[in-house]
């Protein structure tokens, strides 16, 4: 029987879609229809799910869960069996259990991606399968990497590298057993944790990686994604999880992600009563529509803090920045603006003004470093004074890019995480000290 053809038309016609119809629609493909577009893999994989076109020696695929990195591997594998008959390839997992149930036999590992006709045989207690081809793949386990001192491999595929109980020894055995052929290489599939080894590969020369979140799959259930973005969008563990951002802390910063973490509620939390209401501003240096940081806290009837807002904006003009702070003071019923003036004086007063007549101005001139300015206010937060209402993931870079030697944060300046500091000084700690800051 001829086998039966993919219908290219059909991936235009799926693209149109929303993630519901478009499962509808495959579910009710014929069995050899259906079989033709599960195959046809090299043509509806997301980019970041195709083996690259340059040259490398290790390909990352660092996503978040849901993305497709299991599926991706095993075709990757696959196709190197295919290509090499009697190919030696190695399966490494955080254990065994993980290679057999997830990368062997899982909705998406080797069993579920061999193709009509191909044959394969599956010898499980011994940890190996052999493809149609007569290559061998094998099933090694980071609990144990002297096993993989010895063994030479053409190729591996290692799952979730981050959460390897062994990771460096498992690494350097498998890397020095991977000498085969003309061109050995490593597949590794992981979502990113700040380990030591996800940096030692980060680092390595002639690294090609790929990047993905749980959102860009197409074909999960909307639901799911909806769900996992309303609950964790923001926060460490959705950016790790779902985005695939490798999150670390920095050494001797102000603040930490589990600091930040601990002091988060949901955007669902039933506020208290609040007593008063602080927009701190960071204006631009210039008026060349540098960032300007807007972040709005509000103290509560239960004396803690909260922050409700980060609104600041970029690349736009003074009038345009200013109209910004309006906006998010009347959102939130703002009783005072905080603002630096140390560039612009007065400029940023009337440039307020101008936005809305009413606003209630406070400028201050600090006469500290924007470190010296922080470190009371990350003790407000070591003391539980301090709350995130939701997650602000560009202000807590910032702020975790705060360190007693300066800033080593994202972007030139942390705009968003003094806008913050002026806030919740003037919420919080004005009438205890003033110490560095001159009011105008």
């Amino acid at each position: 029987m001829a086998p039966v053809l993919f219908d290219r038309g059909l991936l235009v016609r799926l693209a149109r879609l929303s993630a519901a119809d478009r499962l509808a629609v495959l579910r009710a493909l014929p069995e050899p229809e259906l079989r033709a577009f599960h195959e046809s893999w090299a043509i509806w994989a997301m980019p970041g799910q195709r083996e690259p076109e340059a040259d490398w020696h290790v390909w990352l695929i660092r996503a978040g869960r849901g993305f497709g990195k299991t599926r991706a591997g095993a075709e990757w594998v696959s196709a190197v069996a295919r290509a090499t008959p009697g190919a030696r390839i190695a399966m490494v997992g955080g254990t065994a259990d993980d290679v057999r149930k997830v990368m062997v036999e899982g909705e998406s590992g080797l069993i579920a991606v061999a193709q009509a006709g191909e044959t394969y045989r599956w010898r499980r207690d011994a940890g190996e399968f052999v493809f149609d081809s007569g290559a061998r793949a094998f099933v090694y386990s980071a609990e144990a990497p002297e096993k993989l001192r010895g063994p030479e491999h053409h190729a591996a595929w290692c799952d979730e590298l981050a959460k390897w109980r062994y990771g460096d020894a498992t690494w350097d055995n498998l890397m020095m057993g991977l000498r085969i052929g003309e061109r050995p290489r490593v597949l590794v599939t992981t979502t990113p944790r700040p380990v030591p080894l996800m940096r030692r590969l980060l680092a390595l020369p002639g690294l090609y990686e790929s990047r993905g979140g749980t959102g860009e799959n197409p074909y999960l259930p909307a639901s799911f994604v909806a769900a996992m973005t309303q609950t964790y969008a923001g926060t460490r563990l959705g950016r790790q999880e779902l985005d695939g951002e490798l999150i670390d802390d920095v050494e001797g910063a102000l603040w930490t992600r589990d600091l930040l973490e601990r002091q988060r509620c949901g955007a669902d939390f039933g506020l208290p009563a609040l007593v008063r209401v602080v927009v701190g501003v960071d204006p631009p240096a210039g008026t060349s529509g540098d960032a300007c940081g807007i972040v709005c806290v509000a103290l509560g009837a239960d004396d803690l803090a909260y922050v409700l807002e980060d609104a600041s904006v970029s690349g736009l003009s003074p009038e345009g920045w200013a109209r910004a702070v309006a906006d998010c003071a009347a959102r939130h019923g703002a009783d005072r603006v905080v603002a630096e003036c140390n560039q612009g004086g007065e400029m940023v007063r009337s440039v307020l003004m101008a936005a809305d007549c009413g606003l209630p101005v406070r400028l201050v001139h600090a006469s500290r470093g924007k470190v010296a300015r922080a470190e009371p206010v990350a003790t407000l937060y070591e003391g539980r004074r301090v709350f995130h209402v939701g997650a602000f993931p560009a202000l807590e870079d910032e702020l975790c890019g705060l360190v007693s030697g300066g800033y080593v944060g994202p972007g030139r300046s942390p705009d968003r995480a003094d806008a913050l500091v002026w806030a919740l000084t003037e919420l919080c700690l004005r009438r205890r000290v003033e110490v560095g800051v001159r009011v105008v």
